[in-house]
C-alpha cells in the first residue's frame, strides 16, 4: 500500500513539474525563459534548461546572454552523457566565441568528450585516436593552460589502450600462422611506440616471427629470410644491449645460423 501511494506521489509530482514547465515553455518573455532556463542548469535539470536554451536561440542570438546560452547548452548535453551533440557544440562555440576567455575550455572539453567515447579495447578506436590528436592539439595551442598535465595523462592513457589494441592484433596474426604480417606488426609497434616498456618483448615477438616465417618457406626463399632473423637480432643487441631477453636473441641467432649452414650443405 505505501508502495502504491509512493508511486502516486512521484507521479503527481512529475505531472506538476511537466505542467510548470509546460507553461514556462508557452511563455513569450525571452528573459523569463532564460531566467528560468539559468535555474533549471543551476539545479542540475538538464534536460529542461537544455530545452529552454535551444528554443531561445533565435532570440537570444547576437546578444549579450548568447554567449553564455550557447555554453550551458553544450554542458547540458554533456552532463546528459550525449556526448555526440556535446562534441559538435563545443567546436561550434570555439569557432563562434573564438575571441571568448571560455575558449581555451571548449578546446579541452571538446577533446575530452571524445575520450570520453573511448570504447573498449576490442572495438573501434578511432574516438580514442581522436581525443589522443585533439589533446595533443590543444597542448600545443595552449603549453602554457592549467589544464596541460590533465591532458598529458589522458594522452597517455589513449596511447596505452591503442598500444594493446595493436598489440593483440599482431599477437592474432602470430597465433593465426601468419608470420610475416605478426614481423611487420610487432615492428611498427616499436615503430609507433617508442617510448613503451615493451619495446624489447616487441622486438623478440619480431624475431620469433621471422623465424617461424622462414623457417616455413620454400628452400630457395630461406636464406634471404633467415639473413632477416640475424639482422634482426643485431639490431636487438644494438637497441638493449643489457636486455634480459639476450639469452633468447641469442638462441634465435643460433638457429638462423644453423639453418644457413645446412642450406649450404
Amino acid at each position: 500500500m505505501l508502495r502504491i501511494l509512493f508511486c502516486i506521489i512521484v507521479s503527481l509530482g512529475l505531472f506538476a513539474c511537466s505542467s510548470k514547465f509546460t507553461k514556462i515553455q508557452k511563455s513569450k518573455d525571452a528573459d523569463y525563459k532564460f531566467l528560468k532556463a539559468e535555474e533549471y542548469f543551476a539545479s542540475k535539470r538538464y534536460i529542461f534548461a537544455q530545452q529552454l536554451y535551444e528554443e531561445l536561440i533565435p532570440f537570444i542570438k547576437g546578444t549579450s546572454k548568447y554567449e553564455e546560452l550557447f555554453y550551458k547548452l553544450a554542458y547540458s548535453y554533456y552532463y546528459q552523457g550525449d556526448y555526440v551533440n556535446a562534441e559538435n557544440l563545443f567546436k561550434t562555440f570555439t569557432e563562434t566565441f573564438p575571441s571568448s576567455n571560455r575558449t581555451e575550455e571548449c578546446e579541452y572539453m571538446r577533446a575530452f568528450v571524445y575520450f570520453k567515447q573511448s570504447p573498449k579495447i576490442d572495438l573501434d578506436q578511432t574516438n580514442t585516436s581522436k581525443a589522443a590528436g585533439l589533446l595533443q592539439a590543444f597542448i600545443n595551442t595552449h603549453p602554457t593552460s592549467s589544464r596541460v598535465k590533465e591532458a598529458n595523462s589522458l594522452i597517455d592513457q589513449c596511447r596505452e589502450k591503442l598500444e594493446i589494441k595493436d598489440f593483440k592484433a599482431a599477437e592474432l596474426y602470430y597465433n593465426l600462422g601468419f608470420h610475416r604480417a605478426a614481423a611487420i606488426s610487432f615492428t611498427t609497434l616499436l615503430e609507433n611506440y617508442p617510448d613503451t616498456k615493451s619495446g624489447e618483448a616487441y622486438k623478440l615477438y619480431a624475431i620469433k616471427a621471422y623465424y617461424k616465417y622462414a623457417e616455413l618457406s620454400f628452400e630457395e626463399k630461406q636464406k634471404e629470410r633467415f639473413d632477416k632473423v640475424l639482422s634482426e637480432c643485431s639490431d636487438f643487441k644494438e637497441r638493449f644491449p643489457e636486455s634480459k631477453l639476450l639469452n633468447s636473441v641469442n638462441e634465435y641467432k643460433s638457429l638462423a645460423n644453423n639453418n644457413l649452414k645446412s642450406i649450404k650443405r
